[in-house]
């Protein structure tokens, strides 16, 4: 058994799910005792189950370490507060947190209802900051602590479920937040987007999307198989968490890590690209100065990500 995490406790929400799972596996095996959290609940995050929760839970006591199931729903905050509460109850401190939470409701955005909007907003971002709301209070305290959420390269823009990406999105400056103000305190917070075969991306809308590839001819039905078969793999995920929730990660935080299958990396920083000034004595910014700035320094292939389609 790795010892790196050995005396350290650890909460991990959708601990349940593909990703989850493994991440629970893997930081008891390095050594935390681990509050597996999960509602049990479907993709669309309808439902709820006590078993898959205990399937990890009795996993981890099987290979020898230590763990205790939560079924809270972190989208409540007083139940996030019992879940944090939980692990000082029953390890004695909280020294990690990892947020692996998350839902479903995918619609463009002019099909969209508000309630498909406010079910991922909830469980995503206002989960994650009931949760880190929590664990901050106490890692304050004590002057340590590890939080690791997780995000998607959706927060960089995606389609067919704006509600996900600007969650996403949230997340990442949430992290960022939580890094400026708990620094001082021994705390870290960053966050990581995984590309990983799970029930979140594997759904019935990318395999329908897999099949009509296949009948309009542009790949095989062998093709497709095995693209599907060789999507990154969710246990792959589990070490970059590992390494974000140990002390080996201290001098990163307030940052954002990828990693899919054998590949891991590090987002750079948002700065700005195009920077022009006028003096007090030029005067402000007329539109047409602004109009002619933009269109001689931005390439036109910069200057609009989904550009009017021919004829529309």
């Amino acid at each position: 058994m790795d010892e790196r995490l050995k005396g350290k406790n650890a909460v991990v929400t959708g601990g349940a799910g593909g990703i989850g799972s493994h991440v629970c596996l893997a930081l008891a095996a390095a050594g935390a005792n681990v509050v597996v959290s999960d509602v049990g609940a479907a993709r669309d995050g309808s439902g709820c189950s006590t078993a898959p929760v205990d399937l990890v839970v009795d996993e981890i006591k099987r290979r020898g370490g230590a763990a205790i199931a939560n079924y809270e729903s972190i989208s409540d905050f007083a139940a996030a507060e019992r879940l944090i509460g939980a692990c000082v109850d029953s390890f004695g401190s909280i020294d990690i947190l990892v947020n692996l939470h998350g839902n479903l409701r995918d619609r463009m955005i002019w099909n969209m209802s508000a309630d498909e909007w406010n079910a991922v907003i909830s469980v995503h971002l206002t989960g994650t900051f009931n949760t880190c709301r929590h664990a901050c209070l106490k890692m304050r305290e004590q002057k340590y602590g590890r939080i690791v959420n997780v995000t998607s390269a959706a927060w960089l823009g995606t389609l067919g479920h704006a509600n996900y990406g600007a969650a996403k999105g949230g997340v990442v400056s949430l992290t960022k937040a939580i890094a400026l103000e708990m620094g001082k305190y021994g705390v870290t917070a960053n966050c990581f987007a995984p590309i990983a075969a799970t029930r979140m991306t594997l759904t019935d809308e990318v395999k329908a999307s897999m099949q009509r590839r296949v009948e309009q001819g542009l790949i095989t039905q062998q093709q497709a198989e095995q693209q599907l078969k060789s999507m990154p793999k969710p246990e792959q995920v589990a070490p970059l968490v590992v390494f974000l929730a140990s002390d080996g990660a201290v001098n990163f935080s307030g940052r954002v890590f990828l990693v899919e299958g054998g590949k891991v990396g590090l987002y750079s920083e948002p700065t700005p690209e195009k920077v022009a000034v006028k003096t007090e004595e030029e005067g402000v910014w007329t539109v047409e100065a602004l109009e002619q700035f933009f269109a001689e320094t931005v390439p036109a292939g910069h200057m609009n990500v989904a550009p009017r389609e021919p004829g529309s």
